[in-house]
């Protein structure tokens, strides 16, 4: 009685671990060879990435590969009439239906840890590879487009011969605090120290312009540093989407305060300006300064209390399509695998995603609650329970 649905909880187990496999490589590669541009990555630190990449490619690839696991295993039964044979025997088809589900709860469960593993372990790696090697990666994009730039600093040359920059041009951005500053030199060489964070620039001839401001002529060296997180074009306040799960709650706590200090601060401010009679800084710069304030801190915790119902629907996506992609396989009865996937992955692409997305963005912008982000997975829930009724009354 038991053999039928180990059969083929197997079955499902092994076409779900081969597409996966396959699914996953053409994924990595893609990644790589997205990083690999948009960084300047060389070879060397292209296998270092690796690692780090699985998880993040994995988080996508498997509610694909485990819907067509299950189409490909109960399409073939059902177009080979075994489910006929399996109701002869006096066996309900639910018997070799529900271990698929639970092998799918138990892969939603799974993905939900490597969701996070992906930002916790994943990301964070990724990033620290990528400033350990930025001074590699700044020769390699000059070498290569003889031009670098990042958030902070660019640098244009004439070429580059060995580790000496000829000709550089190089702009450093103005901040609330500092000028902007351009240094036009005869050579300049790059200098990371991982220690201390920084990647030094130093400069051998050339002119210091302070935006327009100041000019100065130095015919020896002059060196400028900034810090390796600067270089490596990865910058601005973390998002929730790069939080793991566990310190989520306390950055929800941390935001909430921060925006009962704004509000407080804004309400003293108008009140103060009521009581004096200065009506004009109730529409001055400053107040609109601080609704921006309170405008962005808000939209960063609606982003924050969206993100874990995010992450644990996008996992139990995996539970929600094979709800969907068994009875539709066994509905269908058609042996061909391609045909099956596709045919059940047409209401998810026009239901699920769609929901998702929406269900996103109103969550996001505080307009809907963050529950809200179940609400495609809920759809193919009650979706899936109308074919299964349909599939076991015939």
């Amino acid at each position: 009685m038991h053999a039928i649905p180990r059969y083929v909880v197997f079955e499902v187990l092994k076409t779900f671990v081969v597409a996966l496999t396959l699914l996953t490589t053409v994924m990595i590669a893609f990644v790589l060879f997205r990083e690999a541009r948009e960084q300047g990555l060389e070879p060397r630190q292209i296998l270092k990435i690796v690692p780090f990449v699985l998880p993040e490619a994995m988080r996508y690839t498997i509610p694909a590969t485990i819907l067509f696991a299950v189409t490909s295993v109960y399409g073939r039964m059902s177009g080979s009439n075994e489910f006929v044979a399996i109701k002869s025997l006096g066996i309900h088809p639910m018997r070799v239906i529900w271990p698929v589900f639970a092998l799918a709860f138990a892969i939603s469960l799974a993905t939900v840890w490597l969701n996070d593993a992906a930002v916790s372990w994943g990301r964070t790696n990724m990033r620290r590879v990528i400033i350990e090697s930025v001074e590699e990666i700044v020769y390699g994009m000059l070498r290569a487009h003889r031009s670098f730039s990042s958030p902070f600093f660019s640098i244009i040359v004439k070429r580059v011969e060995g580790r000496t920059l000829i000709e550089p041009t190089i702009s450093f951005q103005s901040g609330k605090n500092n000028a902007g500053v351009t240094l036009t030199a005869e050579t300049a060489e790059l200098r990371s120290d991982t220690r201390q964070n920084l990647l030094s620039i130093v400069c051998r001839r050339g002119t210091l312009d302070v935006e327009g401001q100041a000019r100065l002529r130095f015919d020896d060296t002059i060196e400028r540093a900034v810090p390796l997180d600067a270089a490596s074009q990865e910058t601005g306040e973390v998002q929730p989407s790069q939080l793991p799960l566990d310190v989520m709650s306390s950055m929800e706590l941390q935001r909430k305060a921060k925006i009962a200090k704004i509000e407080h601060c804004t309400a003293a401010k108008a009140m103060f300006a009521l009581a004096t009679g200065d009506f004009a800084a109730l529409t001055s710069t400053e107040a609109q300064l601080d609704a921006e304030d309170l405008k962005w801190a808000q939209i960063y915790l609606y982003r924050l209390q969206t993100e874990p119902h995010r992450r644990w629907a996008g996992a139990f996506s995996c539970l929600c399509f094979v709800l969907i992609g068994v009875p539709v396989a066994i509905w269908l009865r058609n042996s061909d695998l391609l045909t099956n996937f596709f045919l059940c992955f047409l209401p998810i692409l026009l239901v699920y995603y769609p929901l998702l997305l929406v269900g996103v963005d109103q969550a996001k912008s505080g307009k809907l609650p963050p529950i809200s982000v179940w609400l495609g997975n809920a759809v193919l829930a009650v979706l899936s329970g109308w074919i299964m009724r349909r599939v076991l009354r015939h």
